[in-house]
Parts: structure tokens; sequence; C-alpha cells
């Protein structure tokens, strides 16, 4: 069952950012774009690479309006332990969700219930709560977290531009479609 065009289900948890714990919810989100990158371990080998990657593209996302949120099946405590002891994980600024409950990973539908962990899902959340993209990889395959910017300058220009869409490669400030019967067959 796709998330698309969905409001998610509330939900609260403990997360670690910048050497503080604080309090996540999804009214925490609302009012502002999101980024939800899920993945299944602390302290293993493809995801902090994944994670330091999103974060070189933290201050182009924050430009756009965009909050990112990191979400595995540890906790808190956890994701504080690896941000202390990995060069990559220690540049992280944005915020780490832990989701020991398994009940966001439940909600986003990501959660390997065999090994206990999340998988690879990444989510691009519009200001009213609603999943506007999603992609989900398997184990082995990393994420190039640059695609997410042109996809989210896409999401929003769509949101502020009703009946116009954004054609496949589209780049901010290229032209866009106007669906019409016209277009049928045109293109």
């Amino acid at each position: 069952m796709s998330l698309i065009g969905k409001e998610l289900q509330p939900f609260s948890a403990k997360a670690f950012q910048q050497g503080e714990f604080i309090d996540v919810s999804l009214d925490s989100m609302k009012g502002k774009w999101s980024v939800v990158c899920f993945y299944p371990a602390d302290f293993t080998f493809v995801c902090p690479t994944e994670l330091e990657d999103l974060q070189n593209q933290y201050a182009t996302l924050k430009q756009l309006g965009v909050e990112v949120y990191s979400v595995s099946t540890d906790t808190h405590f956890t994701h504080k332990a690896w941000h202390d002891s990995s060069p990559a994980i220690g540049k992280i600024e944005y915020i780490m969700i832990g989701d020991p409950s398994h009940t966001i990973s439940n909600i986003f539908d990501v959660l390997d219930e065999e090994a206990g962990l999340a998988q690879r899902g990444t989510f691009i959340i519009d200001p009213d709560g609603i999943v506007q993209a999603m992609e989900i990889n398997a184990d082995g395959i990393g994420r190039d977290a640059s695609i997410l910017v042109n996809k989210i300058k896409a999401a929003q220009y769509v949101r502020n531009n009703p009946g116009e869409v954004c054609p496949a490669k589209w780049q901010e400030g290229s032209e866009t479609l106007k669906p019409s019967l016209d277009l049928v067959g045109k293109i």
C-alpha cells in the first residue's frame, strides 16, 4: 500500500541532535517540508556513508525550508554514542530519531519484521504532513542525497503552481507541463 498522497499517522519519539536529546512528533514536522530517511542500524557500513552524504546536502535543504530526520530502530542514546565515535556521523547536524518500539518504521511501512530493522526508505513530506515522494532501497544499495534536492524543488513547485507538473529531469527554472487534452499524444 503506497503512502503517496496520504497524511501520516501521529507519532512521538526521542531523538538526538547536536549534543541534546529532544522530543519529535508529527506535529513538530508540520508547517515545513521534511525529509525522513530510514536506515537499518547505527555502527554499520553503508549507513554512515549515506548519513554523511545527507549532511553534505543539509545546508541546501535548509535553504529550501526542509528539515531532515534520520530514523533507525536504535535508541537516541545509541545515536549519541555513534555521533561521538564516528568521524562521518560526528558531522551530522540534523535530527536523529530513535525508534526502538518500531512505531515510526511501521507507520512508514519500512520495518523488516524478521530483522527488527528499518529498510532504506526516503520520504518527502509536505508542510501538511502528506507524503509527496518515497523510495525504498535494498540493504546493500546506498542512496545519493543530491537527488533529493531536485525532487524537493519539483514537489515545492507543483504545490505552489496548481495545474502544472514537472517532467523527467526537470531542473528549477526549466519548463513545466500543463496537462490538458491538447497535450495528449503530443509529448
